[in-house]
């Protein structure tokens, strides 16, 4: 064995003792190396793990850049800049685009009753330039512009005079109907606001602005809130009669679109059987309202079952 001198068993013993540091030396590397790769394969192992919630991590957020309103619960609102175009469901008709043939049109004509009428008459012959003052008219060309006029509001004072009488005693005029405060708002400008608000369902900030900028009268949106809730209050009359006559119906159709009014869901019902009663925001049918259920009807007609189709 190299390094080891040949001379009998001494030869021998040494050379058995080289052989048993060289397999120790051989399994202490092995034994090294079997912790090295254990140790590898561990850190593989969380590696791996790593790996896998990074790319789930990933794959949550392309979800969430690519997510819109039409894909995901996001409200339209927040769809932004890059909202999507818009996709109808509607598959082609066949019809050519424009007024049907047959169907009536609306045209805005002429009409014989003007309000005003403005003479345009030419100062000047266009040929020899002579003066056209006293010349006689000949032919009419007649052009209408509707517009409208500048409005705003005007403000009435009402002055309650004390008289005193003959006899020495002071009788003061009484305030005509509705006139309670030092200031205050009349009926149509009330009305106007209310339905800007309720009717166009403008905010009620923009309905004030709104009054501002068109008549110049813009009331505070607690003044209109106060206003609305008095007309509510005129119309309950007419909307309890809507209501009983909704439930006292044999046949009810109704058309349910809800939205949310006082921070609830309610549903407008529009009655196709009733006698044209419609416009009512909570009707009752006889079988609830006789088992003291109080429960909405609201039920989709068939027509409307088949547009929505």
């Amino acid at each position: 064995m190299p390094g080891v001198p040949d001379s009998g068993d001494s030869g021998l013993r040494a050379a058995n003792t080289r052989l048993r540091e060289l397999l120790a030396e051989r399994d202490a590397r092995i034994e090294e190396q079997a912790a090295r790769i254990a140790e590898q394969a561990a850190e593989n192992a969380e590696l791996r793990q790593a790996m896998a919630a990074l790319q789930s991590q990933v794959a949550d957020l392309a979800a969430q850049v690519k997510a819109n309103s039409r894909n995901s619960s996001k409200p339209p609102s927040s769809d932004g800049l890059a909202k999507p175009s818009p996709k109808s469901l509607r598959g082609k008709s066949g019809r050519r685009p424009g007024r049907p043939k047959g169907q009536p049109g609306a045209t805005m004509e002429l009409t014989d009753q003007p309000d005003k009428t403005v003479k345009h008459r030419p100062a000047k012959c266009g040929c020899c330039g002579k003066s056209l003052k006293n010349a006689p008219v000949t032919a009419v060309e007649r052009r209408q512009v509707i517009d409208i006029p500048p409005v705003k509001a005007v403000t009435t004072e009402h002055q309650m005079l004390t008289v005193q009488c003959g006899c020495g005693r002071e009788t003061k005029a009484r305030a005509p109907d509705g006139v309670t405060a030092p200031v205050q708002y009349g009926p149509r400008a009330a009305a106007l606001g209310t339905y800007l608000w309720h009717g166009q369902f403008l905010s009620r900030d923009r309905a004030c602005a709104a009054l501002g900028e068109m008549f110049g009268c813009a009331p505070s949106p607690g003044a209109l809130a106060a206003q609305a809730r008095k007309i509510a209050g005129l119309l309950s009359p007419a909307l309890a009669v809507i209501t009983a006559a909704l439930a006292g119906a044999d046949v009810a159709h109704f058309d349910a679109t809800g939205f949310r009014v006082a921070g609830k869901l309610a549903g407008p019902l529009r009655c196709g059987r009733c006698g044209g009663a419609s416009g009512a925001l909570a009707g009752q049918c006889r079988e609830s309202r006789a088992a003291g259920a109080g429960k909405v009807v609201r039920r989709r007609c068939r027509t409307a079952r088949r547009r929505r189709a």
